[in-house]
C-alpha cells in the first residue's frame, strides 16, 4: 500500500431487494491507492452488489461512502466517473460494429476529436502496457482484446479506482499473465484496483489484500501474504472446505461415443468445427479446453442434436458394441432411442431454463413427455425440485419461486441438478460451475465424479485450466475449431495447454 489513508471508505453499507433479500448488511470496506484488493465471497454474499453501489449502478439503502476524505452521493455511473471510479463488468458493454476508439469515447458529452482521442488511447496503452489498435472493429477482436478496450475506456475517463468483475473468466493463462502485468503497472502508478474473483490461486498471485464477505456481511480483510487458499475459503463459507478436487481412476473405460471428422458451420457460414475426431469413454471425464468461441458450444450442441453438422459422424455405442449414428436425429429422437444426453448449456436461461417458470415446472421440462395420460405428472418434478434445493443448497424462498428471481449461481445449481437427475449415460456439461463460488463448485465436482463412478461418460467444457487439470482424466484441446491434441489430465502442463489453445504449439 502506498498510503495509510483510504481513498474510499464504505461504512455501514446496506442494500435490500424487496422484503426478503438483504444483499449487503452494514458492510465496512476500505480501498487504498497503489494496491490490488480482491473481494471474495460465496454466490449471493453481496460482492457485486457492493461494487455496483460504488460504481453507481445501485444506491445504498443505508450507510455512507467517502472518496478522498469527503462524503459523496453516487446515484449513477456518471457520478462515479466524476469521482474517478470505473467498473469493468464481466459481460462487456461494447458495440461490435464500432472501432475501439469509437467505443471508448461513446457516451462522453464533451466535444472530441477522433484523431486526438486515438492519440490519447495510444498514450494510455503505452503507459500501462496495453495492446490496442484504436481503429480496429470490435467484431474483429478476441475476448482479451475486448476486455482491454473496456479497461482503457475506464482509464480514458481518468478513473483512479478500477473495479474488475471476474476479469480472467475467459482468458488463457498467457492472456491472464498479460493482464496481471498491466494491473501491476497500474498499481505502480498509484491506481486503486478492486478485483471480484472466484479463483483463489489468482488472488494469491496478484492481490495485496483480500476482503471477504459472507451472507452479505463483512467478515474481515487480510494481507494476501499472510494467508492461504484454505484460510480464505474457511472465512468465505464459515467452515473448512477441502480444496483438492477428487479424481478417481476411470471406471471400466469403454468407448461410449465416437466423433469422427466432425465439421460444423455457424448460421453465417463460419467454420466452427473442422474435422474434429475423438472417443469419449464410459466412466471417465473428458475435458474440453479452448479459448471462448473456438467451437466448444457447437461441439456439444452437435452431439445433443441441437446443431446441424456439415460432415462427419457421431456414433453412440450400445452395451452390445453396436453403433448408432446420431447425426440427422433431432434431440427428442436421440432421447427416445435411449441415448440420455444431458446438456447444461452456456446460456442457462436462454436455452436451459424458463425464467418465468418456477423450479418445479422447470424440472418438469425434462419429464412431461413421459406421461401416459392427458394429465401432467406434477408430483415427481415437485419432489425432484425439493431434492435439488436441499442437495445443492439452492437459496430460494420456495420451489414456487420463478427461476429468474434467483441469483446466477443458484440458477446454475438448478440447471445442473436437473440434468444430472435425468440419469444419463452420457453427460455433456458446458460451464457447469460458471459463476459459482468455491463451496458450490466442489458440490458440482462431487456430483460429476459420482456420475463417473456410476459409469457415465462425462464431457466437461470448462474455463478454468486448473480445474480441468485436477478434475479430468483426459483433456482435448481445441484451437480455431481444430483439435490441437488430447493429453492426460494427470501429467499435463497448464502453460503448454495454454499454448496449444492459441496455436503457439507446445507439448503437454
Amino acid at each position: 500500500m502506498n498510503s495509510n489513508i483510504p481513498i474510499v471508505k464504505m461504512r455501514n453499507i446496506t442494500k435490500r431487494f424487496g422484503s426478503k433479500v438483504l444483499a449487503n448488511d452494514k458492510v465496512w470496506l476500505d480501498i487504498y491507492r497503489g494496491e490490488i484488493l480482491s473481494i471474495l465471497g460465496e454466490n449471493g454474499s453481496g460482492k457485486t452488489t457492493l461494487m455496483n453501489m460504488l460504481s453507481g449502478i445501485y444506491f445504498p439503502d443505508e450507510g455512507s461512502i467517502e472518496v478522498d476524505g469527503k462524503e459523496v452521493v453516487i446515484r449513477s455511473p456518471k457520478d462515479a466517473f466524476a469521482l474517478g471510479i470505473g467498473m469493468v463488468h464481466q459481460h462487456f458493454k461494447l458495440v461490435d460494429v464500432l472501432t475501439a476508439a469509437e467505443n471508448i469515447v461513446l457516451g462522453l458529452e464533451e466535444p472530441f476529436d477522433m484523431k486526438a482521442a486515438s492519440e490519447k488511447i495510444r498514450e494510455i496503452c503505452s503507459r500501462y502496457g496495453f495492446d490496442v489498435n484504436p481503429d480496429q472493429k470490435i467484431y474483429d477482436m478476441s475476448v482479451s482484446q475486448k476486455q482491454t478496450v473496456e479497461i482503457v475506456k475506464v482509464l480514458y475517463r481518468n478513473a483512479n479506482i478500477l473495479i474488475l468483475d471476474e476479469p480472467t473468466a475467459v482468458l488463457t493463462p498467457q492472456e491472464t499473465d498479460k493482464l496481471f502485468a498491466v494491473l501491476r503497472n497500474m498499481r505502480s502508478d498509484g491506481k486503486a484496483i478492486v478485483i471480484i474473483t472466484h479463483k483463489l490461486h489468482e488472488v494469491e498471485e496478484i492481490s495485496d489484500r483480500v476482503a471477504i464477505l459472507r451472507k452479505g456481511q463483512f467478515v474481515g480483510d487480510v494481507l494476501t501474504k499472510d494467508t492461504n487458499a484454505e484460510e480464505m475459503t474457511n472465512m468465505m463459507v464459515g467452515h473448512a472446505v477441502t480444496l483438492n478436487i477428487e479424481r478417481p481412476d476411470p471406471v471400466d473405460p469403454r468407448p461410449k461415443l465416437e466423433v469422427e471428422n466432425l465439421s460444423v458451420r455457424s448460421q453465417d457460414g463460419v467454420l466452427k468445427l473442422d474435422n474434429v475426431s475423438f472417443t469419449l469413454n464410459s466412466g471417465e471425464i473428458l475435458g474440453i479446453a479452448g479459448i471462448s468461441g473456438c467451437g466448444q458450444k457447437e461441439l456439444l450442441e452437435a452431439i445433443a442434436g441441437l446443431q446441424v453438422a456439415e460432415s462427419g459422424s457421431i456414433r453412440y455405442i450400445e452395451e452390445d458394441g453396436s453403433r448408432d449414428e446420431l447425426l440427422g436425429k433431432d434431440p427428442l429422437e436421440i432421447r427416445q432411442k435411449g441415448v440420455a444426453l444431458s446438456f447444461v448449456p452456456e446460456d442457462r436461461l436462454g436455452m436451459g431454463l424458463v425464467g418465468n417458470m418456477d423450479l418445479a415446472d422447470n424440472m418438469m421440462l425434462r419429464s412431461f413427455r413421459r406421461g401416459h395420460s392427458f394429465l401432467t405428472d406434477r408430483k415427481s418434478p415437485h419432489t425432484l425440485a425439493e431434492h435439488v434445493v436441499h442437495d445443492l443448497e439452492v437459496v430460494t424462498p420456495s420451489i414456487s419461486t420463478p427461476v429468474r428471481r434467483l441469483s446466477g449461481g443458484n440458477v446454475q445449481k438448478v440447471l445442473v441438478g436437473r440434468e444430472i437427475a435425468a440419469a444419463p449415460s452420457i453427460l455433456l456439461t458446458a460451464y457447469a460451475v460458471r459463476g459459482l463460488d468455491v463451496n458450490s463448485s466442489y458440490v458440482i465436482y462431487d456430483l460429476l465424479n459420482k456420475q463417473k463412478k456410476a459409469g457415465v461418460a462425462v464431457l466437461y467444457v470448462g474455463e478454468d485450466l486448473d480445474v480441468l487439470l485436477e478434475l479430468c482424466d483426459r483433456i482435448l484441446v481445441l484451437c480455431g475449431g481444430k483439435v490441437s491434441g488430447i493429453v492426460d489430465g494427470r501429467g499435463a502442463d497448464k502453460r503448454n495447454i495454454g499454448m496449444m489453445m492459441t496455436s503457439l504449439g507446445g507439448e503437454a
